[in-house]
């Protein structure tokens, strides 16, 4: 059993509130009848263990749930950053969480990253049927 709590009956959902994505997505599933637990990454601190927990229920490198164009990755990193192992990205995400590519979703079994806010309805839609 890991980390993260799953149940079919409640939707996690990690995500930045100063993304426009974030808050979007956050919108479209309150509108929605389900139970929400919402985590919001820029004041929420996430463990090492939850992100790997995360990135291994979406089937990813840690380092793909980082967006290396973001101002704050590229600010303390820059374009030629030295980052090589797991390790040094979870460092990232612990430390500078703001950087998540985007708002990840967890719904029973079911984990995925929320690229466009109405990828919600979507989903939600799949789950009634």
């Amino acid at each position: 059993m890991g980390v993260i709590s799953t149940n079919k009956r409640e939707i996690k959902l990690f995500y930045n509130a100063e993304t426009n994505v974030g808050m979007q997505t956050l919108a479209y599933l309150k509108a929605s009848e389900k139970k929400i637990l919402d985590v919001d990454l820029s004041k929420t601190k996430v463990t090492g263990t939850q992100w790997t927990e995360l990135a291994k229920l979406l089937d990813k490198p840690i380092k793909e749930l980082i967006n290396i164009e973001h101002p704050d990755f590229m600010k303390e990193y820059g374009k030629t950053h030295d980052l090589h192992g797991d390790e040094d990205w979870l460092k990232v995400l612990v430390n500078n969480p703001k950087v998540v590519t985007q708002p990840i979703l967890v719904n029973g079994d079911n984990v995925i990253q929320i690229d466009t806010p109405s990828k919600v309805m979507s989903f939600l839609k799949e789950e009634e049927d």
